[in-house]
């Protein structure tokens, strides 16, 4: 059986040129879906797994980030004395407890490899959990914590993916299948960003991670890959002669809100998920598409 996993690392030192001028002054991890921004969903979805330290790799500009997960007196006061006990228990709720937070700056824009490699002195040496708050999932049962349960049975580094259509596979870290049954596929191999005429699968890899703490060594020599940058999927796929590698179907739906189209669509499927929103958004809906016909 694995080590139980107890710590996420969220990299979020992107300037999040996509979403300019919005981003000019705000972290993109902090636009909102519905009333929460990305970076609490992200957070609410680790926790809900069973992960009791969060680990935020980022850079200029992001320090209210940390400063969300932090008490606001001023505004609980408020919140208070006006009797708006419901916001105010859902804003406290949302903080971590004393001394599950930690903070480190990725001071170069050298890709996901080097952001988690960041992290490695709070991490330690054991397996631990990667989340990119972009990336958005509705699902049952939080993907993080689908992604746990597999590695508690297989170990080794473990991966949430989908099948993309072949012509997206230059976006995304594809898996070299070997084993497939339809769940979890075991990879052989893993290529970043492949061109569709060459890329071994259609299987790709979204925004969650299990990972073996050798994952930090690999990072400390495997060299720049695709853009210059030290990606995550080279380091992984140097680990896979000693290290096992799965590819886990998740269960629920990614949105991808790095993408102002994804970003819109979890706004709107968000919303219809809440029993206070459903109907009304329903009816904005039926509105709109009306107009458009």
């Amino acid at each position: 059986m694995s080590r139980r996993v107890r710590k996420a690392v969220f990299p979020v030192a992107g300037m999040g040129t996509r979403f300019l001028p919005a981003t000019k002054t705000m972290a993109k991890e902090m636009l909102p879906v519905v009333d929460k921004p990305l970076i609490q969903y992200a957070v609410e979805e680790a926790s809900a797994a069973g992960i009791d330290h969060f680990i935020f790799v980022t850079g200029r500009g992001k320090s209210v980030l940390l400063d969300h997960f932090d008490h606001m007196p001023e505004l609980e006061a408020l919140l208070k004395e006006r009797g708006n006990f419901t916001v105010l228990d859902n804003l406290l709720g949302a903080k971590p407890p004393p001394g599950k937070v930690f903070s480190t700056r990725q001071q170069q824009p050298l890709g996901l490899g080097h952001a988690v490699w960041c992290a490695r002195a709070f991490v330690g040496d054991e397996p631990f959990a990667v989340l990119l708050p972009d990336d958005l999932v509705l699902s049952e049962t939080p993907c993080i914590k689908q992604l746990l349960d597999v590695h508690e049975k297989v170990g080794g580094n473990v991966v949430a993916v989908e099948d993309v259509p072949r012509e997206r596979t230059n976006k995304y870290g594809i898996l070299d299948v070997v084993e497939d049954d339809g769940t979890l596929a075991r990879a052989r191999g893993l290529v970043e960003k492949p061109a569709p005429n060459v890329a071994p699968s259609t299987m790709a890899i979204i925004g969650r991670y299990v990972l073996e703490p050798g994952i930090f060594a690999q990072l400390e020599s495997v060299p720049r890959g695709a853009g210059g940058e030290i990606q995550l999927t080279d380091a992984m796929n140097a680990m896979i002669d000693s290290v096992s590698f799965h590819g886990l179907r998740y269960e629920g739906r990614r949105y991808d809100c790095g993408d102002k189209v994804g970003f819109l669509q979890a706004n709107i499927a968000f919303a219809l998920a809440r029993d206070d929103m459903r109907d009304p958004v329903r009816a904005m809906l039926s509105e709109y598409t009306q107009q458009g016909s």
